[in-house]
């Protein structure tokens, strides 16, 4: 199972990963956006949307490519790991 993350702060990435790694998923974090960020999402099982650290542009090349691709998204506002944990434990 492999999960994408869009948004959160750049120094908890590895934590985000560790988390998703804990529940048996692959993890993909994106907390800027790059060159070619639709390309690199792939096909998820599952996208996660921290809404209050990422920007408005990446939030909708990301709900665009999840729509379209019909993967399922999950938006938080915070970015915290409790509010992951949260979020793996309801899919796991």
């Amino acid at each position: 199972m492999s999960v994408v993350i869009v948004g959160g702060n750049e120094r908890m990435e590895g934590r985000y990963q560790e988390i998703c790694k804990q529940y048996g998923w692959k993890a993909k974090v994106f907390t800027k956006e790059k060159g070619g960020f639709r390309k690199n999402i792939g096909c998820p099982d599952l996208l996660i949307l921290f809404t209050n650290t990422v920007s408005h542009k990446m939030v909708n090349s990301a709900c665009q490519e999840a729509k379209r691709l019909d993967i399922p998204t999950v938006r938080i506002h915070s970015s915290s790991s409790a509010a992951l944990h949260q979020v793996m434990a309801e899919f796991a």
